[in-house]
């Protein structure tokens, strides 16, 4: 397993990049499937119901390049703690475990909307995405974008310039700076701070945002005018992926649904869409497809169809997951625990 991302020991981290400096394509004649170079071997042509790379797919999946947008595989992230179980003088650091093996797939066009039980480590995902992680992480596993293989500094150069993120609080804006410079950011030269106000413009006026808007500070904004513009924020270099880690809490239902039909309306133009929520109603409204999340991995990954039926679902925690749901009675299952645990929890926010 590759390390994409090193905490505190500066010889693994080297080792683990020069792992990552190999070429990402495998021989074809090696006949193992690869985000690149393999042709239709790896992404051809699917059916809705066809199963590869741990997933089936929904009814607009594709592979434009014969790759996904987003892969992720055998993704794991640790942690080097003191162990907590031990005297204080004598304590030793310990690697704990958080996320571990798991994978999961976006397609370009799509929604895929991570779903699970607070704490499972669903924003742990979105921060290995995004190539952010704290010192003392450590991040394994492999991670294509657009058929490209990835290490800490890729997905780092990617950051608003092909992968942006929607963020849990809307505390992520800049209290001291107006909200207009927030969304266009720094500029190059006189004439790409003229192109990018004007492309921040044409996103306030696609949202319904004033110009006045533009020269306010973020306590000036209402709840749904600072969620709006921290998805202008997302757009404004115009991503191909958008991570957005549970981007409705603290809306009502009007903005909440609103905000989903922006994440659906970018996925409709072309993009591809991590929908990280505990609101699981919302996301069958918007999304193509679902991963379910639990104990730090995803346990399945399947076509928001499947959810018409508990029968479609493989996992017992996604049965679980749509008996808790209200339209199915809130029912708990012969696993009290685990149905309790699948229970939507909308308006929690995912801890750090």
């Amino acid at each position: 397993m590759e390390d994409l991302l090193q905490g505190e020991n500066a010889a693994t981290a080297a080792t683990a990049a020069a792992a990552l400096a190999a070429p990402a394509v495998a021989p074809a004649e090696a006949g193992v499937p690869t985000e690149q170079g393999m042709g239709a071997f790896a992404h051809g042509p699917h059916h809705c119901a066809q199963e590869h790379h741990h997933h089936t797919h929904a009814a607009h999946s594709a592979h434009p390049g014969h790759h996904h947008l987003l892969t992720c595989e055998g993704l794991g992230v640790s942690f080097r703690r003191y162990d907590q179980e031990a005297p204080f003088f004598r304590a030793r650091k310990k690697d704990v475990q958080v996320l571990h093996d798991l994978s999961i797939s976006v397609h370009q066009g799509e929604i895929v909307a991570v779903v699970g039980a607070s704490g499972s480590g669903k924003t742990l995902l979105a921060d290995a995405v995004m190539g952010l992680s704290s010192p003392n992480a450590t991040v394994t596993g492999t991670i294509w974008f657009d058929g490209q293989l990835q290490d800490a500094a890729g997905l780092a150069a990617l950051r608003g310039r092909g992968i942006s993120l929607v963020p849990q609080s809307v505390d992520h804006l800049d209290p001291l700076m107006r909200v207009g410079l927030q969304v266009e950011g720094p500029a190059r030269s006189k004439e790409d701070a003229a192109r990018r106000r004007e492309r921040r413009r044409e996103l306030f006026a696609r949202y319904g945002l004033g110009e006045d808007v533009a020269r306010r500070y973020p306590h000036q904004l209402s709840g749904g005018m600072a969620r709006r513009v921290l998805l202008c924020c997302a757009l404004m270099d115009q991503p191909k992926l958008i991570v957005a880690d549970e981007p409705t809490p603290g809306l009502d239902l009007d903005l909440a649904v609103a905000a989903m039909e922006d994440l659906r309306q970018f996925a409709d133009e072309g993009g591809g869409v991590m929908l990280i929520t505990h609101d699981i109603e919302l996301a069958l409204r918007v999304a193509d497809r679902v991963a379910v999340f639990k104990d730090g991995t995803v346990v399945e990954e399947t076509a928001v169809a499947s959810f018409a039926d508990p029968a479609l679902l493989r996992h017992p925690f996604s049965r679980a997951l749509w008996h808790a749901l209200p339209e199915h009675g809130m029912r708990l299952e012969v696993d009290r625990g685990l149905a309790q645990e699948a229970r939507p929890q909308v308006g929690k926010e995912e801890p750090c």
